[in-house]
């Protein structure tokens, strides 16, 4: 297995682990900027009222997502799998 290898599958594992963690942070970024607004404005500091909301948000995301996921990481792990032999010479 040469060098140029092992910084492909670098590559390629970073790029699917950001690819498949961006909808979760970009979902809790947004939901934590709404509440945070709503907190400012109306000056309620609860906070319950920012965990409640991003659960419920992240757990929407994840049930949308899951086969585009799913599809991602099936699709990376057969290419792996396939590709051995050729990372073996």
């Amino acid at each position: 297995m040469t060098d140029t290898t092992i910084l492909f599958l670098a590559k390629e594992t970073i790029k699917i682990t950001i690819l498949i963690a961006a909808p979760f942070l970009v979902t809790a970024l947004l939901v934590g900027l709404i509440i945070s607004i709503f907190q400012a404005v109306t000056q309620i500091q609860e906070m319950t009222l920012t965990f409640v909301p991003k659960i419920l948000a992240l757990i929407l995301v994840f049930f949308f997502t899951l086969p585009w996921m799913l599809k991602k990481l099936v699709t990376f792990t057969e290419n792996l799998i396939l590709n051995i032999p050729n990372f073996i010479k």
